[in-house]
């Protein structure tokens, strides 16, 4: 399942991210790596993702969310 495609309050664990090395580069160095546990926050259609991992609150831009592989739990 993709980040873009959780419902809020859906915890998981970051399975994969996809994209080239700018794109991964960008998503570690703000914390999402593989492994790391998560909520949703919030994951209205319309608006940015916010998820809650590592202590911090991040708003991911939907594009970003739809390259991220989650399992939900």
């Amino acid at each position: 399942m993709k980040l873009s495609e959780t419902k809020k309050d859906t915890h998981g664990k970051v399975k994969r991210i996809e994209g080239d090395a700018h794109l991964v580069n960008r998503i570690t160095s703000i914390g999402i790596t593989e492994g790391v546990f998560f909520q949703t926050v919030r994951n209205n259609r319309r608006m940015p993702v916010l998820v809650y991992l590592r202590e911090t609150l991040i708003a991911l831009n939907r594009a970003d969310a739809e390259r991220i592989e989650v399992e939900a739990e």
